[in-house]
């Protein structure tokens, strides 16, 4: 085991583990929301969530066909796909919860659980069928921002892109506007769900109806973790689950002499929140129901 290695990779892997936290954080916020209000799990979060990141790169694709991709700023063109992200996305929360959740409200708890579940495959195959009619594809990339590609060089050792920086600052803005604006309302779940696909599209690029489940199962972790309800919970614990992620990617083969690879990162993640959750079942800082809407 080469210790140097380990101290020389540290710095990065910190960074790049509050990066995807951030990134979890972000879709987190929508369970937790919904959850806060309602006491229910919205499992088709990771189906809105993807569904802002499709508004996103079809409005990228458009413009790119037009010719006028190259010519516009970038943060107006990012300004404007969120804003559309999250407007369709908040638009659908509030549908799929008048249609699939509300007449259930008095029903046995099971019942809107295996509601929000239909509705999930529902939505995937939803998308999968308008864009194969739209574009006979629907493994879509997002076209690249150069300047959101670039990278600062902090230290020898260290680099972060702007697309990155942006993912942290946006992860932070909507943290702050929820406390003032949308804590407490079903399209605000569903937008924050619609900003968080725009900016995973961003920042890796491949995208598909199924793109949504494993952030979306990895996030509603997250918020059980923070503790389910709590908005600051939802922070904490993507940033938790996202940094035992990274340092497991990076360290596990190290550690283990080439035993354990990467691929074994998601096993370590989750026995650790196990560990967590038996010790702490009502997550870091506590679960949270507000009165219900």
């Amino acid at each position: 085991m080469d210790l140097q290695l380990l101290i020389d990779i540290f710095p990065q892997v910190l960074l790049d583990g509050i990066i995807l936290g951030f990134m979890y954080a972000l879709i987190a916020l929508g369970y937790t929301m919904v959850y806060g209000v309602l006491e229910f799990i919205n499992f088709a979060h990771s189906e809105i969530f993807i569904i802002g990141a499709f508004v996103g790169v079809e409005i990228l694709l458009t413009l790119r066909s037009a010719g006028l991709f190259e010519g516009l700023p970038w943060p107006l063109v990012l300004l404007l796909i969120l804003v559309a992200g999250m407007a369709v996305s908040g638009v659908l929360a509030v549908t799929v919860e008048r249609v699939a959740y509300r007449p259930l409200r008095t029903a046995p708890r099971l019942i809107p659980l295996i509601s929000a579940i239909g509705v999930s495959f529902f939505l995937q195959d939803l998308i999968r069928l308008v864009e194969s009619v739209w574009r006979n594809e629907f493994n879509l990339v997002y076209p690249t921002m150069d300047a959101l590609n670039h990278r600062f060089e902090l230290t020898a050792t260290i680099d972060v892109s702007v697309k990155s920086i942006v993912v942290i600052v946006a992860a932070l803005l909507m943290l702050w506007v929820l406390h003032l604006l949308v804590n407490r309302t079903k399209i605000g779940s569903g937008a924050m769900g619609g900003a968080a696909g725009v900016l995973f599209g961003v920042q890796y690029g491949l995208i598909n109806p199924y793109s949504g489940f494993i952030p979306g199962l990895k996030a509603f972790t997250a918020a059980v973790l923070g503790g389910i309800g709590n908005i600051p919970g939802a922070m904490i614990g993507g940033i938790v689950l996202g940094l035992l992620e990274a340092f497991a990617a990076s360290y596990l083969s190290l550690l283990t002499g080439g035993a354990f690879g990467a691929e074994y990162k998601d096993i370590f993640a989750f026995s650790v929140l196990i560990l967590i959750l038996i010790f702490r079942p009502k997550g870091l800082l506590g679960e949270i129901v507000r009165e219900r809407a």
